[in-house]
């Protein structure tokens, strides 16, 4: 399904409609989302809820970026929305305690079990047969979710995302021909390019010839099954003299770059 830039990249509630068959079985969201960076608001999650109850479908629910909110916004789970829905929470430690090699996470199964019975039996056959717990990296979950928790501290003014989050928004406007909603959480933000005015018209292309001679790595957007040559992914992680390099470097290759 389409998410709408033009209403913070929050999905095309028509779209999803219009998409659901006799064959569908769930509805996924990733929220806060990858690639975009929006958070979706309550009223937003329960028009999701409100089409699930009404076709009896699953909600899977990709939430690992729930501690990275900023502007002093809230994280809502769907979860906490749909008790009498089966809803399938996935979460974990690597992006919101900045660990992304130390790879642990989990799956919240909730709400109505009772017709998902053969899935949950097939997770269990899975875990139990084929699947080797991690247990230097589950020895952490405990002291991680109850200890201090460091990422409050930078995503509020000041804080290193929430800075760096600032410098690549107001950076990435002021390249002529490139827009880009401000994201409200984790740390990517997914900008759009004038194509008449590059001549692009394949987006992969610009992202290796952008690689190529600038030595700068972005996902374009037909990576993430956008549908047209005009967005690429920029991961703002990197502090902010590394992402002023970058934007530098990008400026002068926008400066003169057509496809």
């Amino acid at each position: 399904y389409v998410c709408d830039e033009q209403s913070e990249w929050y999905p095309d509630m028509d779209d999803i409609r219009a998409k659901i068959t006799d064959r569908t079985k769930a509805i996924v969201i990733i929220n806060p989302n990858n690639p975009t960076g929006a958070l979706y608001p309550r009223e937003v999650l329960q028009q999701i809820v409100d089409i699930a109850r009404e076709n009896q479908l699953i909600i899977f629910s990709d939430e690992i970026y729930d501690r990275l909110v900023m502007d002093g916004l809230e994280h809502i789970s769907i979860a906490s929305m749909a008790p009498d829905l089966f809803c399938v929470t996935f979460s974990g430690l690597s992006k919101s305690h900045m660990i992304a090699g130390y790879r642990i996470g989990w799956m919240i199964l909730s709400g109505n079990k009772r017709i998902a019975e053969d899935y949950i039996e097939g997770l269990n056959m899975l875990s139990n047969m084929r699947l080797c717990s991690n247990v230097p990296a589950q020895s952490i979950v405990q002291t991680a979710l109850g200890g201090h928790q460091s990422v409050n501290d930078y995503i509020v003014p000041g804080g290193r995302i929430y800075e760096q989050r600032e410098y690549i928004y107001e950076a990435l406007n002021s390249i002529p021909g490139i827009t880009a909603v401000k994201p409200k959480a984790a740390f990517y933000i997914f900008p759009r390019i004038d194509t008449k005015r590059f001549n692009i018209t394949n987006d992969e292309q610009f992202a290796l010839d952008l690689l190529r001679e600038k030595k700068l790595l972005v996902v374009h957007g037909g990576g993430f099954n956008w549908h047209e040559p005009d967005h690429f992914r920029v991961v703002f992680l990197p502090r902010t003299e590394v992402l002023k390099d970058a934007v530098d470097r990008m400026t002068d290759f926008f400066d003169h770059y057509r496809q």
